[in-house]
């Protein structure tokens, strides 16, 4: 199977959504500097033409090409499977006028979009709606719109869902959030099920990959507080305000790169930070397995009577 970096070459095309800030624009960033053709997707339009105009001051001209990379964006709502199905329109619409039949596709789509809004179990339906529009069936339409035409082209290719810690250790707090990543990593597990037979089966080029960030100094806590009437100042970290235990979000896409170079077959790419190494991680999804198989309440290792058993199966 190839490398992540063999995708990311002049020419090639890459689709980001969530792209004005974060890690989405920390992607953007990086594929541009390969030479690579960039679509930015968000909904915040101040913000991605700003995160835009950063990505540009880093375009290339390819020895290759007599003409510079494209550097598109689009305003689009993730939740809209209408308005996702117009993106891939353009993309590829924008693609197939170039001499070069390898730029006719999509090579890297990066399903990123993501809110941190919710609740928990009583929350109103309004709220969760919105969070599992975005979070859950964001990079669903993504995948509706651009994986049929990326098996068209006949170009390799690859899927990168970007899910979350709490959607497999489900941390109390914010039950509406964990339910829409728990639901993303099902559907991305079995969209690289089924991308898999396919190669195995019928020559196919795509594969599927669930991005796993740890702690990272993003806007999304930010963006919440906003979204609820707040002050964005308030908010305890995002990338203006770094927190020393969380990654800035170039790291996690250096990461990444990294996970699935070495381990081409990889598809968990399971992030650490600054507090919290692999191994721990690895440990605290263990445990909230084991809430099943060992008959606990679910959710143990934050109720006070499991604290110490969890703290000495850490330590074993």
């Amino acid at each position: 199977m190839s490398t992540l970096s063999s995708l990311l070459k002049p020419g090639h095309t890459a689709v980001v959504t969530g792209a004005s800030s974060g890690i989405g624009r920390a992607a953007c960033l990086e594929f541009v500097k390969r030479g690579m053709n960039v679509w930015m997707i968000d909904i915040d339009e101040e913000q991605l033409q700003l995160a835009h105009s950063k990505v540009q001051e880093t375009a290339v001209v390819t020895p290759s090409s007599e003409t510079s990379q494209i550097i598109e964006y689009r305003v689009a709502d993730v939740s809209s499977l209408q308005g996702m199905m117009a993106v891939a329109d353009d993309v590829f619409t924008a693609a197939a006028t170039k001499n070069d039949a390898a730029s006719c596709c999509c090579h890297v789509l990066m399903n990123n979009a993501g809110i941190g809004q919710g609740g928990g179990a009583m929350t109103n339906m309004e709220t969760v709606h919105k969070v599992m529009g975005v979070n859950t069936y964001g990079p669903i339409h993504g995948c509706l719109t651009f994986v049929p035409k990326m098996k068209a082209s006949g170009q390799p290719g690859i899927i990168i869902n970007t899910g979350s810690k709490q959607g497999i250790t489900m941390p109390p707090g914010n039950l509406t959030y964990n339910m829409s990543k728990a639901a993303l990593k099902v559907y991305t597990e079995g969209l690289e099920h089924e991308l898999r037979m396919e190669r195995m089966e019928k020559g196919g080029k795509l594969r599927a990959a669930l991005l796993i960030p740890g702690w990272v100094n993003t806007s999304i806590v930010a963006k919440t507080i906003e979204a609820q009437g707040g002050n964005i100042a308030d908010a305890p970290f995002h990338e203006d305000k770094p927190a020393t235990g969380a990654w800035m979000p170039h790291q996690v896409i250096e990461f990444m790169i990294s996970e699935l170079d070495d381990h081409p077959d990889r598809f968990y790419v399971v992030c650490p930070d600054n507090d919290v190494d692999r191994a721990t991680d690895n440990l605290r999804m263990t445990w909230t397995m084991q809430d099943i198989t060992e008959n606990r309440p679910p959710l143990s290792r934050w109720h006070p009577e499991y604290q110490e058993q969890f703290q000495q199966f850490l330590t074993k």
